[in-house]
Parts: C-alpha cells; sequence; structure tokens
C-alpha cells in the first residue's frame, strides 16, 4: 500500500472541492465514511447531523486503530498518524462550518427590521 501524497492529485481535489462550493454543494468524501452532501433544499440541520456522525465515526475508528497498535498488532505507525491527522482535520473544518454558520447568525441577529 502506497502511503505517499501526491502535491498534484491534492491540489486537483482542493481546486474541485472549492468549485463545488462555489457552485452551492458542499461535499466531504472520504473513503471511510459515507458522503456528505448539502444542497438549497436540506434542512441544515440534517446535513450538520450527517456531518457529526461522519467525524465521530472518523474519530472512533482512528482511536481504535491507535489502540491496535498500542496493543502491538501489525499496523504501521504512519497508518495510526495519518488517520489520527484525518480525523483531526475533519474535525477542525467541521468546528470552522459551526463557527461561520453562528457568526452568521449573530449578523442577521444584529440586523435591524
Amino acid at each position: 500500500m502506497d502511503n505517499s501524497i501526491n502535491a498534484d492529485v491534492l491540489l486537483s481535489r482542493l481546486r474541485d472541492m472549492a468549485a463545488q462550493a462555489s457552485a452551492g454543494a458542499v461535499s466531504t468524501n472520504s473513503p471511510a465514511t459515507t458522503n456528505v452532501t448539502a444542497t438549497s433544499g436540506e434542512p441544515f440541520k440534517a446535513v450538520m447531523q450527517e456531518a457529526l456522525q461522519s467525524v465521530n465515526s472518523r474519530q472512533k475508528s482512528a482511536a481504535a486503530l491507535a489502540a491496535d497498535f498500542e496493543r502491538g498488532e501489525n499496523i504501521e505507525i504512519t497508518r495510526v498518524m495519518v488517520e489520527m491527522q484525518k480525523a483531526r482535520i475533519s474535525f477542525e473544518a467541521l468546528s470552522q462550518v459551526r463557527n461561520k454558520f453562528v457568526s452568521a447568525y449573530q449578523e442577521v441577529m444584529r440586523m435591524s427590521l
């Protein structure tokens, strides 16, 4: 299994996600979790719940992998570290979405009628 990161592929995926975001759809693609896709027709609550479940399952999976490594099972430390970083980044991304939503809500509440 090749764990190397191809910068061109990564940059291409980031550009694709930016294009999707500007087109009105937000998606998170992960082979280990389900896809989270939001369009204007879905309630924000449902999308956030699905994203929370996805992040939670990624964190549990990374923790289980780390525990297996600690028990001495045949798991590479690089795989454990990559999965832990994926879990951390997905949590931070979800936190940023939440922070932006709260900021937008506060902005709307400050508007005078």
